[in-house]
């Protein structure tokens, strides 16, 4: 293995995370890494003098390009779209702030940012890179990048779960949440239910789905409550967090993640699209 080869293997972890928490889908940050490594191996690296640093600014160049094209993909797609699930390794969840950033519920909100705000505010709040190396990277001044990531943390905040629960409450409303299920016991389900709750299914077009959010614990218990039946619910580590692996047949049919506040479920996130569900036979390696 080649100087150039060895130090894009060192770093592909971290550049496929960058890549990722700016798309929301691993096949694009994948695209993203490829056209990475073209670039880097035309580099010269005796005058390159921070590897990492170099390879983060031509990745984020890149998920920046991608980022406006699966922009306009996105507003011809059928129903509401969810970030691609990953299933993720312990040593992800133990990695408080990491997880936190690659959460479904986290990804959703940095898809209310402008593109140049969300690598902003990726790069500095998550990655902890200097203002200097992300100017470089998004082509901004560092006066500019200031201002920006202070604009970003700002909406950021605004959005974030109201009370942040911990890895433990997160296990156990997730598991209370599927036995709820499971047992068809209503009650309890409404109970952990928040009454504004939000249910999100992300079919792609390609298999059914809800075409807009259900919203409410009626209602929300009501379309579980008809699919309950026919499917399995199998504990799983998905983005970070808690999750659900949802079976029919025996075969994956769904990852259905969720937000917690305050102890109750206050969104729900079913990504069905079988586009989005091919790496779930393995784990991502993410790094900060």
């Amino acid at each position: 293995m080649d100087s150039v080869t060895r130090a894009f293997v060192a770093h592909r972890n971290l550049l496929f995370t960058v890549a990722y928490e700016m798309l929301g889908s691993a096949a694009d940050a994948e695209d993203v890494l490829q056209e990475t490594w073209l670039r880097w191996a035309g580099v010269d690296l005796d005058t390159v003098r921070d590897q990492r640093a170099y390879l983060v600014r031509i990745t984020t160049r890149q998920a920046l390009s991608h980022l406006r094209t699966l922009g306009r993909r996105k507003e011809s797609y059928v129903g509401p779209w969810l970030p691609e699930p990953l299933l993720t390794a312990p040593d992800v969840a133990e990695d408080v702030e990491l997880a936190d950033s690659v959460s479904m519920a986290m990804l959703l909100v940095l898809e209310t940012l402008a593109p140049t705000e969300r690598a902003v505010f990726v790069l500095r709040e998550v990655f902890a890179l200097g203002y200097d190396e992300i100017a470089e990277a998004v082509d901004k001044s560092p006066a500019a990048v200031r201002q920006i990531a202070h604009r970003a943390r700002v909406h950021v905040a605004a959005r974030r779960p109201r009370g942040a629960a911990s890895a433990a409450e997160t296990r156990r409303t997730v598991e209370a949440f599927r036995q709820a299920v499971a047992t068809g016991d209503l009650q309890r389900l409404l109970d952990i239910l928040a009454p504004d709750v939000v249910l999100l299914t992300d079919g792609g077009g390609v298999v059914q789905a809800a075409p807009a959010p259900v919203v409410g614990a009626d209602q929300v218990a009501h379309v579980l409550g008809g699919v309950a039946a026919a499917m399995s619910l199998e504990p799983a580590q998905v983005n970070g967090d808690p999750a659900l692996i949802v079976r029919l047949g025996g075969e994956i049919d769904a990852v259905m993640a969720m937000r917690i506040d305050d102890g109750v479920v206050t969104g729900l996130y079913a990504v069905r699209n079988p586009e989005k569900l091919s790496r779930l036979d393995r784990e991502t390696a993410l790094r900060r």
